[in-house]
């Protein structure tokens, strides 16, 4: 014989009051966890979705990242002629040498700097990017001081729109397109000349090389192949393994932030959810010896506690990833640890994150009702009706 659902809503609506706030507290801890989790979620999506499967970066070896990189010239043609390169419809290479540099530039509205990245491309760059595309303006032409800007900087940062000017590289360059490359972290970039760029900057090799794999199969073989090499000391990756590794410091960092509050938070939750669950015991104490002179068993009265205990953390649960779903709509900046250069994200909710939010949520009412549910069920029906 088990207590029905109804009495322990019936007993959660009784106590509304205490109920609401004990669930305000699990939902406020809920949505900092899921908030820190979602932040690190949209964070790793980013700068996933900016390397494409089939594309193949090359960097020199022990660089973490473009920035740090260089790849000389005669490497870089070298590489450009192996014959799992992709040739392109106009009948050229589908290959890339492109040149990072990251600079400070003003916000809007303020004069507080903040690094972003140029990116010196070649030809084949855009065609390399499916995801990108222009939305304002023109591509610039080659071999000019003529730049565009992701749709992220020219609405974030001061000079970056359609027909401003910005001065860097000890030149002006004027802004002629503004490109929109989706949730990536390519709408956080400049992208000019790579000829130009070098020369601006004074750089004599490239950042690193990118090209469309012919045969995706052939990869590994090609990669054994380039790095055992020792006149091109390059580090061969899939561009989607490459930005997924970019992403990996900061969202590690995020996580542990996100953990770290969410159980210092936790704490204060667990122990109001024990404190109502504990009154709720002593101000029941005549219905507990009564559903045990009924004929419930021990049993039956503490699952009946942890119900109710559980049912505080699954509508704390269901409120807190209500609200912080809306975050997604917020697009937030913080600084690339690889490359010290503000990336613009949104907020991702996932499904397995939410499962992660709801299981902690039913954990916390768990842990909070465990102690009460015991003491209930080991009440003695004479102590209980003598006191009723």
């Amino acid at each position: 014989m088990k207590i029905p659902l109804s009495y322990n809503l019936k007993n959660l609506w009784t106590r509304r009051l205490t109920t609401i706030l004990t669930v305000g507290g699990m939902a406020l801890v809920v949505f900092v966890f899921s908030a820190m989790l979602m932040l690190a979620e949209g964070l790793k999506k980013t700068l996933v979705e900016t390397g494409t499967p089939d594309n193949v970066v090359l960097i020199r070896k022990g660089s973490d990242a473009e920035v740090q990189s260089g790849v000389e010239r005669l490497q870089a043609s070298k590489l450009e002629t192996q014959s799992e390169v992709s040739i392109g419809t106009t009948g050229r290479p589908m290959f890339a040498k492109e040149v990072v540099v990251v600079i400070s530039l003003p916000k809007r509205g303020t004069d507080k700097l903040s690094n972003i990245v140029i990116r010196g491309t070649g030809e084949s760059s855009m065609a390399l990017r499916e995801q990108m595309k222009i939305v304002e303006g023109r591509l610039p032409r080659p071999g000019s001081s003529e730049i565009m800007a992701g749709a992220s900087i020219a609405r974030r940062f001061t000079g970056g729109g359609i027909g401003e000017t910005l001065h860097f590289g000890m030149r002006d360059w004027t802004v002629v397109g503004i490109f929109d490359a989706g949730n990536t972290g390519f709408s956080s970039e400049i992208w000019g000349d790579a000829d130009q760029l070098m020369q601006a900057f004074r750089r004599r090799a490239y950042s690193s090389v990118i090209f469309r794999i012919k045969d995706p199969s052939v990869f590994q073989a090609y990669k054994q192949r380039i790095e055992s090499d020792p006149r091109l000391t390059v580090e061969a990756m899939k561009e989607t393994v490459y930005y997924a590794k970019q992403s990996e410091m900061m969202a590690k960092f995020l996580r542990i932030l996100g953990i770290s509050l969410t159980i210092i938070f936790s704490l204060g939750a667990v122990i109001g959810a024990m404190i109502t669950m504990y009154a709720a015991v002593a101000n029941r104490v005549s219905e507990i010896g009564t559903l045990r002179a009924l004929g419930f068993r021990r049993r039956n009265i503490l699952a009946a506690f942890l119900i109710e205990s559980l049912l505080l953390g699954f509508f704390g649960g269901v409120i807190g990833l209500f609200i912080a779903s809306f975050l997604q709509f917020f697009t937030v900046s913080t600084m690339n640890f690889q490359t010290f250069s503000e990336l613009a994200f949104s907020f991702n909710l996932t499904p397995g994150l939410a499962l992660q939010a709801l299981g902690f949520a039913l954990f916390m009412g768990f842990a909070g009702g465990l102690l009460p549910a015991i003491r209930a069920s080991r009440m003695n029906i004479v102590d209980a009706l003598r006191e009723a």
